[in-house]
Protein backbone atom coordinates (compact mmCIF):
# COMPACT_ATOMS: atom_id res chain seq x y z
CA UNK A 1 0.00 0.00 0.00
CA UNK A 2 1.59 3.27 -0.94
CA UNK A 3 1.86 5.81 1.81
CA UNK A 4 0.17 8.86 2.53
CA UNK A 5 1.57 11.92 4.00
CA UNK A 6 0.04 14.94 5.48
CA UNK A 7 1.71 18.10 3.80
CA UNK A 8 -0.75 20.07 2.90
CA UNK A 9 -5.02 20.30 2.90
CA UNK A 10 -5.05 21.10 -0.34
CA UNK A 11 -4.40 16.46 -1.36
CA UNK A 12 -7.11 15.49 0.44
CA UNK A 13 -10.98 15.50 -0.86
CA UNK A 14 -13.63 16.89 0.50
CA UNK A 15 -14.54 13.35 1.74
CA UNK A 16 -11.22 12.27 3.18
CA UNK A 17 -11.48 15.48 5.43
CA UNK A 18 -14.97 14.83 6.39
CA UNK A 19 -13.49 10.94 7.44
CA UNK A 20 -10.54 12.10 9.41
CA UNK A 21 -13.13 14.99 11.13
CA UNK A 22 -15.24 11.99 11.94
CA UNK A 23 -12.57 10.09 13.64
CA UNK A 24 -11.25 12.76 16.03
CA UNK A 25 -15.20 12.93 17.28
CA UNK A 26 -15.66 8.99 17.69
CA UNK A 27 -11.38 9.38 19.44
CA UNK A 28 -12.65 12.48 21.48
CA UNK A 29 -16.01 10.33 22.64
CA UNK A 30 -13.44 7.42 23.62
CA UNK A 31 -10.96 9.12 25.59
CA UNK A 32 -14.01 10.98 27.83
CA UNK A 33 -15.40 8.11 28.30
CA UNK A 34 -11.57 6.41 29.56
CA UNK A 35 -11.47 4.11 26.54
CA UNK A 36 -8.42 3.78 24.59
CA UNK A 37 -7.63 2.35 20.73
CA UNK A 38 -3.96 1.71 20.92
CA UNK A 39 -3.05 1.74 16.67
CA UNK A 40 0.85 2.80 17.64
CA UNK A 41 1.50 -0.21 19.62
CA UNK A 42 4.77 -0.88 19.61
CA UNK A 43 5.56 2.71 17.01
CA UNK A 44 7.61 5.26 17.53
CA UNK A 45 6.90 8.63 16.06
CA UNK A 46 10.03 11.04 15.57
CA UNK A 47 8.47 14.77 16.51
CA UNK A 48 10.92 17.27 14.52
CA UNK A 49 10.72 20.96 16.19
CA UNK A 50 12.18 23.98 14.57
CA UNK A 51 9.83 26.15 15.49
CA UNK A 52 8.69 27.07 19.43
CA UNK A 53 5.39 25.03 20.23
CA UNK A 54 3.58 24.63 23.42
CA UNK A 55 0.14 23.19 21.75
CA UNK A 56 2.19 20.96 18.39
CA UNK A 57 4.14 19.54 21.18
CA UNK A 58 1.89 18.75 23.73
CA UNK A 59 -1.06 17.27 21.89
CA UNK A 60 1.17 15.40 19.04
CA UNK A 61 3.26 13.43 22.35
CA UNK A 62 0.16 12.88 24.54
CA UNK A 63 -1.94 11.89 21.71
CA UNK A 64 0.99 9.38 20.17
CA UNK A 65 1.25 7.70 24.49
CA UNK A 66 -2.56 7.69 24.25
CA UNK A 67 -2.76 5.75 20.85
CA UNK A 68 0.18 3.45 22.29
CA UNK A 69 2.90 4.72 20.53
CA UNK A 70 6.59 6.40 22.01
CA UNK A 71 7.17 9.91 21.15
CA UNK A 72 10.77 11.07 19.85
CA UNK A 73 11.66 14.34 20.07
CA UNK A 74 13.91 15.60 18.02
CA UNK A 75 15.31 19.43 18.80
CA UNK A 76 16.31 20.78 15.53
CA UNK A 77 19.41 22.14 17.79
CA UNK A 78 20.39 18.36 17.38
CA UNK A 79 19.70 17.64 14.01
CA UNK A 80 20.06 20.49 12.69
CA UNK A 81 18.51 19.98 9.05
CA UNK A 82 20.36 21.26 5.77
CA UNK A 83 23.72 22.04 7.98
CA UNK A 84 24.61 18.88 9.39
CA UNK A 85 22.89 16.83 7.49
CA UNK A 86 20.55 16.59 4.01
CA UNK A 87 17.02 16.33 4.54
CA UNK A 88 17.14 13.52 2.08
CA UNK A 89 19.52 11.43 4.45
CA UNK A 90 17.74 12.29 7.36
CA UNK A 91 14.82 11.01 5.95
CA UNK A 92 16.49 7.91 4.72
CA UNK A 93 17.60 7.66 7.99
CA UNK A 94 14.86 7.87 10.12
CA UNK A 95 12.88 5.80 7.82
CA UNK A 96 14.51 2.68 8.89
CA UNK A 97 13.61 2.97 12.55
CA UNK A 98 10.38 4.79 13.30
CA UNK A 99 7.41 4.81 12.05
CA UNK A 100 6.16 8.29 10.75
CA UNK A 101 7.42 11.65 10.96
CA UNK A 102 6.01 15.08 12.29
CA UNK A 103 7.66 18.42 11.36
CA UNK A 104 7.28 21.83 12.90
CA UNK A 105 9.36 24.22 10.54
CA UNK A 106 9.63 26.90 8.37
CA UNK A 107 9.83 25.93 4.95
CA UNK A 108 7.35 23.81 2.96
CA UNK A 109 9.81 22.87 0.61
CA UNK A 110 11.64 20.84 3.54
CA UNK A 111 9.04 18.76 4.29
CA UNK A 112 8.61 17.89 1.02
CA UNK A 113 11.72 16.71 0.87
CA UNK A 114 11.54 14.38 3.40
CA UNK A 115 8.46 13.11 2.28
CA UNK A 116 9.24 11.88 -0.96
CA UNK A 117 12.73 10.72 0.78
CA UNK A 118 10.89 8.38 3.20
CA UNK A 119 9.07 5.41 3.29
CA UNK A 120 7.19 6.88 6.08
CA UNK A 121 3.97 9.09 7.05
CA UNK A 122 5.51 12.57 7.29
CA UNK A 123 2.94 15.06 8.91
CA UNK A 124 3.26 18.84 8.46
CA UNK A 125 2.51 20.10 12.56
CA UNK A 126 3.41 23.66 10.67
CA UNK A 127 4.99 25.82 8.08
CA UNK A 128 5.20 29.13 6.78
CA UNK A 129 2.99 28.13 3.90
CA UNK A 130 0.40 26.15 5.73
CA UNK A 131 -1.21 24.45 8.77
CA UNK A 132 -3.27 22.17 8.21
CA UNK A 133 -3.61 20.36 11.66
CA UNK A 134 -4.99 23.53 13.28
CA UNK A 135 -7.65 23.84 9.99
CA UNK A 136 -8.87 19.96 11.41
CA UNK A 137 -9.16 21.46 14.62
CA UNK A 138 -11.16 24.09 13.57
CA UNK A 139 -13.29 22.44 11.31
CA UNK A 140 -14.32 19.82 14.27
CA UNK A 141 -14.76 22.76 16.75
CA UNK A 142 -17.32 24.17 13.97
CA UNK A 143 -19.26 20.92 13.23
CA UNK A 144 -19.54 20.36 17.56
CA UNK A 145 -21.18 23.86 17.59
CA UNK A 146 -22.81 24.45 14.70
CA UNK A 147 -23.92 21.11 14.06
CA UNK A 148 -23.22 21.11 10.63
CA UNK A 149 -20.90 22.86 7.94
CA UNK A 150 -23.54 23.39 5.43
CA UNK A 151 -24.84 27.12 5.49
CA UNK A 152 -21.85 28.16 7.92
CA UNK A 153 -19.69 31.37 6.99
CA UNK A 154 -16.39 31.90 7.93
CA UNK A 155 -14.89 35.36 8.42
CA UNK A 156 -10.80 35.89 8.83
CA UNK A 157 -9.69 39.24 9.71
CA UNK A 158 -5.83 39.65 9.62
CA UNK A 159 -2.50 38.65 7.73
CA UNK A 160 -3.29 35.95 4.59
CA UNK A 161 -0.41 33.83 6.70
CA UNK A 162 -0.43 29.88 6.90
CA UNK A 163 -2.84 29.51 9.25
CA UNK A 164 -5.35 31.35 6.90
CA UNK A 165 -4.53 29.39 3.94
CA UNK A 166 -4.92 25.85 5.34
CA UNK A 167 -8.54 27.82 7.26
CA UNK A 168 -9.61 28.60 3.71
CA UNK A 169 -9.20 25.40 1.82
CA UNK A 170 -10.82 23.39 4.62
CA UNK A 171 -13.86 25.55 4.38
CA UNK A 172 -13.78 25.36 0.44
CA UNK A 173 -13.42 21.52 0.79
CA UNK A 174 -16.39 21.33 3.11
CA UNK A 175 -18.75 23.56 1.73
CA UNK A 176 -18.41 26.47 3.91
CA UNK A 177 -18.35 30.28 2.82
CA UNK A 178 -15.59 32.31 4.01
CA UNK A 179 -13.88 35.89 3.61
CA UNK A 180 -10.62 37.41 4.08
CA UNK A 181 -10.44 40.52 5.48
CA UNK A 182 -7.52 42.38 5.95
CA UNK A 183 -5.35 45.56 4.35
CA UNK A 184 -4.53 45.37 0.48
CA UNK A 185 -0.66 43.49 0.09
CA UNK A 186 -1.65 41.06 3.11
CA UNK A 187 -3.86 38.64 0.71
CA UNK A 188 -3.61 35.49 0.16
CA UNK A 189 -0.68 33.79 -1.78
CA UNK A 190 -1.00 33.43 -5.38
CA UNK A 191 -1.28 30.05 -5.67
CA UNK A 192 -2.98 29.47 -2.60
CA UNK A 193 -5.83 31.67 -3.84
CA UNK A 194 -6.06 29.70 -7.23
CA UNK A 195 -6.48 26.95 -4.60
CA UNK A 196 -8.69 27.86 -2.47
CA UNK A 197 -10.94 29.18 -5.78
CA UNK A 198 -10.77 26.04 -7.00
CA UNK A 199 -12.15 23.73 -4.28
CA UNK A 200 -14.69 26.59 -3.66
CA UNK A 201 -16.13 25.93 -6.76
CA UNK A 202 -16.26 21.89 -6.86
CA UNK A 203 -17.96 22.27 -2.92
CA UNK A 204 -20.28 24.84 -4.44
CA UNK A 205 -18.86 27.23 -1.58
CA UNK A 206 -17.81 30.59 -1.97
CA UNK A 207 -14.53 32.57 -1.25
CA UNK A 208 -14.10 36.52 -1.27
CA UNK A 209 -11.72 39.50 0.18
CA UNK A 210 -12.11 42.85 1.14
CA UNK A 211 -11.07 45.16 2.95
CA UNK A 212 -13.44 46.54 4.69
CA UNK A 213 -14.63 45.04 8.11
CA UNK A 214 -18.64 45.10 6.64
CA UNK A 215 -17.26 41.70 5.39
CA UNK A 216 -17.87 39.94 8.45
CA UNK A 217 -21.63 40.53 8.44
CA UNK A 218 -23.38 37.50 8.60
CA UNK A 219 -20.71 35.27 9.52
CA UNK A 220 -20.87 32.42 11.85
CA UNK A 221 -17.73 32.18 13.23
CA UNK A 222 -15.28 35.27 13.25
CA UNK A 223 -11.35 33.90 13.00
CA UNK A 224 -8.32 35.85 13.56
CA UNK A 225 -4.23 34.97 13.90
CA UNK A 226 -1.27 37.09 15.31
CA UNK A 227 -0.37 40.31 13.20
CA UNK A 228 3.24 39.05 13.61
CA UNK A 229 4.35 35.72 12.51
CA UNK A 230 7.37 33.54 13.55
CA UNK A 231 10.30 34.49 11.27
CA UNK A 232 8.60 38.27 11.06
CA UNK A 233 9.31 39.84 13.51
CA UNK A 234 11.80 42.61 12.08
CA UNK A 235 8.26 43.48 10.18
CA UNK A 236 6.22 43.96 13.70
CA UNK A 237 6.35 47.71 13.82
CA UNK A 238 5.09 47.74 9.61
CA UNK A 239 2.39 45.34 10.19
CA UNK A 240 0.99 46.94 13.16
CA UNK A 241 0.78 50.11 11.47
CA UNK A 242 -0.93 47.91 8.72
CA UNK A 243 -3.17 46.21 10.45
CA UNK A 244 -4.87 48.91 12.61
CA UNK A 245 -8.25 49.09 12.72
CA UNK A 246 -8.59 45.33 11.93
CA UNK A 247 -8.69 44.02 15.62
CA UNK A 248 -11.59 41.78 16.38
CA UNK A 249 -13.71 43.35 18.99
CA UNK A 250 -16.69 43.62 20.62
CA UNK A 251 -18.07 46.20 18.12
CA UNK A 252 -16.72 43.45 14.91
CA UNK A 253 -18.41 40.50 17.13
CA UNK A 254 -21.82 42.46 17.27
CA UNK A 255 -21.39 43.89 13.36
CA UNK A 256 -20.99 39.73 12.53
CA UNK A 257 -24.50 39.42 14.10
CA UNK A 258 -25.99 37.59 17.14
CA UNK A 259 -24.94 34.11 17.69
CA UNK A 260 -21.12 34.74 15.96
CA UNK A 261 -18.40 32.88 17.33
CA UNK A 262 -14.79 33.89 17.65
CA UNK A 263 -11.61 31.49 17.43
CA UNK A 264 -7.73 31.92 17.51
CA UNK A 265 -5.08 29.42 16.19
CA UNK A 266 -3.09 30.91 19.53
CA UNK A 267 -1.31 32.05 20.87
CA UNK A 268 -2.78 35.51 20.91
CA UNK A 269 -1.76 39.61 21.58
CA UNK A 270 -4.66 40.60 23.79
CA UNK A 271 -5.09 44.39 22.54
CA UNK A 272 -3.52 43.89 19.07
CA UNK A 273 -5.57 41.59 16.71
CA UNK A 274 -7.91 40.76 19.53
CA UNK A 275 -9.41 42.43 22.35
CA UNK A 276 -9.19 40.46 25.84
CA UNK A 277 -13.21 40.57 26.35
CA UNK A 278 -13.56 39.19 23.06
CA UNK A 279 -10.81 36.25 23.41
CA UNK A 280 -11.99 35.71 27.44
CA UNK A 281 -15.83 36.12 26.23
CA UNK A 282 -18.66 33.72 26.48
CA UNK A 283 -18.25 33.96 22.42
CA UNK A 284 -14.95 32.62 22.18
CA UNK A 285 -14.46 28.81 21.25
CA UNK A 286 -10.85 28.94 20.98
CA UNK A 287 -9.55 26.91 24.06
CA UNK A 288 -12.41 24.25 22.36
CA UNK A 289 -10.47 24.26 19.10
CA UNK A 290 -6.84 23.91 21.25
CA UNK A 291 -8.35 21.17 22.80
CA UNK A 292 -9.32 19.64 19.49
CA UNK A 293 -6.16 19.67 18.38
CA UNK A 294 -5.12 16.68 20.21
CA UNK A 295 -8.37 14.40 18.48
CA UNK A 296 -7.61 15.50 15.40
CA UNK A 297 -4.18 14.63 15.53
CA UNK A 298 -4.74 11.26 17.07
CA UNK A 299 -7.15 10.84 14.08
CA UNK A 300 -4.50 11.76 11.31
CA UNK A 301 -1.85 9.46 12.83
CA UNK A 302 -3.85 6.51 13.23
CA UNK A 303 -5.03 6.73 9.42
CA UNK A 304 -1.38 7.74 8.33
CA UNK A 305 0.54 5.20 10.21
CA UNK A 306 -0.13 1.74 8.96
Amino acid sequence: MKKKDLLSLNDYSGKEIEALLNLSAAIKSELKAKKFRRPLKDKTIALIFEKPSLRTHATFETGIVQLGGHALYLPSSNIRIGVRETAEDIAKNLERWVDGIVIRTFSQKLIETLASNASIPVINALTDDAHPCQALATALTIKEHFKSFKGVKVAYVGDGNNVAASLFTICAKLGMDSVHIGPKGYELSKQYLADVTAAAKVSGSKFTYTKELAGVKGADLIYTDVWTSMGQEAESAKRLKAFKGYQVDSKLMALAGRGAKFSHCLPAHRGEEVSAEVIDGAASIAIDEAENRLHVQKAVLATLVK
